[in-house]
């Protein structure tokens, strides 16, 4: 079973979603528009960040999820 990970800092302002082990991690890249991917040492994206995220209600931030067959 797939693991995500999500991580809200309402300090730093950022949203954090893992896809895989965060540990995996050997570089990040900024694409634009405020997001930064982490990836695997193979180049597989493992996470992304949202950088300046500010949730509407920071005391009940919820978090859905969605799967979809291929």
């Amino acid at each position: 079973m797939a693991e995500i990970t999500v991580f809200y800092d309402k300090v730093g302002q950022t949203l954090t979603v893992w896809f895989a082990d965060r540990s995996r991690e050997v570089i990040s890249e900024e694409t634009g528009h405020e997001i930064v991917l982490m990836k695997d040492r193979s180049g597989n994206v493992i996470g992304l960040e949202k950088l300046n995220f500010v949730a509407p209600d920071q005391e009940n931030l919820r978090v859905t999820f969605e799967t979809v067959s291929l």
